[in-house]
């Protein structure tokens, strides 16, 4: 019963992360920044930190259940 939330959940936190980090590249090869406002290197390295925090967090998800 507990493997149908640990399922919903490791696919919203892997489709958020892998999200973030095709629109991060995106922005990074079209040069444009990946936040306003904020330093392109600290934007883009944070961004590219979170969208690997949350596609790791999605894996671990779907290795528990």
């Amino acid at each position: 019963m507990e493997s149908g939330p640990a399922i919903f959940a490791g696919t919203a936190f892997a489709l958020f992360g892998a999200a973030l980090l095709v629109w991060t590249g995106a922005r990074v090869v079209h040069r444009a920044p990946v936040a306003h406002g904020v330093s392109p290197v600290v934007s883009t390295a944070l961004a590219t930190l979170f969208g690997v925090l949350f596609l790791a967090l999605g894996v671990w998800c779907f290795a528990r259940f």
